[in-house]
């Protein structure tokens, strides 16, 4: 197990964990979801299931919502 920070409460999830598999596992779509890890925005969605979180990554989840 890792232990990470997401939106500013502390998380931990399996050893391997990707970027995807953090976002699956919480229910959000990678295509609505802005992902900032230490600091640097991640631009490169194809990029989230090969990308693997590490021990002490702050993660900040910014998800967007249609509405009217």
């Amino acid at each position: 197990m890792i232990a990470l920070m997401v939106n500013g409460a502390p998380r931990t999830v399996a050893g391997g964990t990707t970027v995807a598999g953090l976002l699956g596992g919480l229910g959000l779509d990678p295509r609505l979801v802005v992902v900032e890890r230490n600091g640097t925005i991640l631009r490169q969605r194809d990029e989230f299931g090969a990308l693997a979180l590490e021990s002490g990554d702050v993660l900040e989840l910014v998800h967007f919502v249609g509405g009217g």
